[in-house]
């Protein structure tokens, strides 16, 4: 399934305040999942700085911005979490980590509700179901 969102001018990235906004989310995104007991430990053995920059270019491109995505597919790079226990419960963590950061920073909830659209449409990939 290609899940990808045409890059357009107003795209979703745009409203959401661009670069700025993405940069600033991420840091507060996992600022809060690092925080999180009951999902921290699947980042014990992961290059944070690495993550913070694959996950920011991995949600400018799925909200339409520039940039190219060149990261693992989602399924393998998550494999090994699923291994190790990753559920619905810790995919609805990170999720609600994510909404807060962008609450957070002030993006509007129908923008919000938006990317919180397209990081659900992950949830079978992410959960290798």
């Amino acid at each position: 399934m290609n899940h990808w969102v045409t890059i357009t001018e107003g795209s979703l990235f745009e409203k959401i305040g661009g670069e700025e906004t993405m940069t600033a989310a991420v840091e507060i995104f996992y600022c809060r999942v690092l925080s999180d007991y009951t999902i921290c430990h699947f980042f014990d053995d992961t290059n944070m700085e690495r993550q913070r920059s694959k996950q920011r270019a991995f949600l400018t491109m799925v909200c339409g911005g520039p940039g190219n995505y060149t990261g693992m597919n989602l399924r393998i790079a998550h494999a090994p979490m699923v291994e190790r226990g990753l559920s619905e419960k810790h995919f609805i963590a990170v999720a609600a980590h994510l909404k807060a950061a962008l609450q957070e920073l002030g993006v509007a909830e129908g923008l919000i509700d938006q990317v919180m659209a397209i990081v659900d449409s992950y949830h079978d990939d992410v959960l290798n179901l």
